[in-house]
């Protein structure tokens, strides 16, 4: 096991919103059919179920879609949106307290050849990964990596420095429909460092 990956008390809190920024400057790997990419998360998001509706597990919805919610934190939850992206998250908490960070956006670092080729680019651009979906198929992550450890040797976050916090921008989180009602519609839980040329869309 990599000495330098995130310890298992890192996930285990009960404050999602905390760990959602914290996790900003940490490296996030994949080892995937013996290829190594990485790169440094810039931009989260939080979810806090129950009481959260833009949540998955809004109200303690239990599906088989939603089971990692459920689970101990510390696993991948990867779930497909649009029919075409698959976007990764971090469960986080104790089991049966279903929260989440979403990973939207990161700086490439290592492998960055096979992540031009995963996302059909000759050159870095700023889309490369400026995405959940993108991030995803930059760093090889699909369906089957649902419910994957983050301390496997497949998966795994690196712990880093802290960001300061005035080089977090905090805003509302994005794309959450009609359905999310006040105040989480308004909830300040997305987290970005501030001016990273990797973010995805403006706040």
């Amino acid at each position: 096991m990599n000495s330098n990956k995130l310890s298992p008390d890192f996930y285990l809190r009960n404050d999602v919103v905390l760990i959602a920024q914290e996790l900003l400057g940490k490296k996030l790997c994949t080892n995937i059919n013996g290829i190594f990419t990485s790169g440094i998360i810039v931009e989260t998001e939080a979810y806090s179920a129950p009481e959260d509706p833009a949540s998955h597990a809004y109200k303690g919805k239990l599906t088989p879609r939603t089971m990692p919610f459920f689970e101990k934190g510390g696993i991948a939850y990867v779930y497909l949106i649009y029919g075409v992206y698959k976007l990764f998250n971090v469960i986080t908490n104790e089991q049966n307290h279903p929260h989440a960070v979403l990973i939207r956006a990161i700086q490439p670092v290592d492998g960055i050849e096979f992540m031009l080729k995963r996302r059909n680019l000759t050159q870095i651009t700023r889309n490369i990964t400026s995405g959940p979906g993108l991030t995803s198929i930059a760093l090889g992550i699909e369906l089957n990596h649902n419910l994957v450890s983050l301390w496997s040797d497949e998966i795994w976050i690196e712990n880093a420095a802290s960001i300061p916090q005035e080089n977090i921008d905090a805003s509302p989180r994005i794309g959450m429909g009609k359905n999310v009602f006040e105040p989480y519609y308004s909830m300040p839980w997305r987290f970005r460092i501030k001016e990273n040329y990797f973010l995805d869309s403006p706040i």
